[in-house]
């Protein structure tokens, strides 16, 4: 890490916890760029999944059930 970095992180350290959490997630928005691609996969797997409970071919699990198991666990 240069120089100038390890000081911008001593400085983001200093700041008070909601400061720093802020900071976290703009950085990490800077990051994520769309990708036409995967958004197109996305939309088609979406479609499909929202066909397949339409038609009740889908798979469903009650969320009482989900909620069930997890507190089983």
């Amino acid at each position: 890490m240069k120089s100038e970095s390890k000081d911008l992180l001593k400085e983001a350290l200093a700041l008070p916890p909601v400061q720093r959490a802020a900071l976290v997630d703009q950085l990490l928005t800077s990051l994520d760029k769309p990708d036409e691609a995967i958004d197109n996969l996305w939309r088609k797997e979406i479609a499909a999944r929202l066909r397949a409970y339409r038609s009740g071919t889908a798979d469903t699990i009650s969320a009482e059930e989900v909620l069930a198991e997890y507190r089983a666990k």
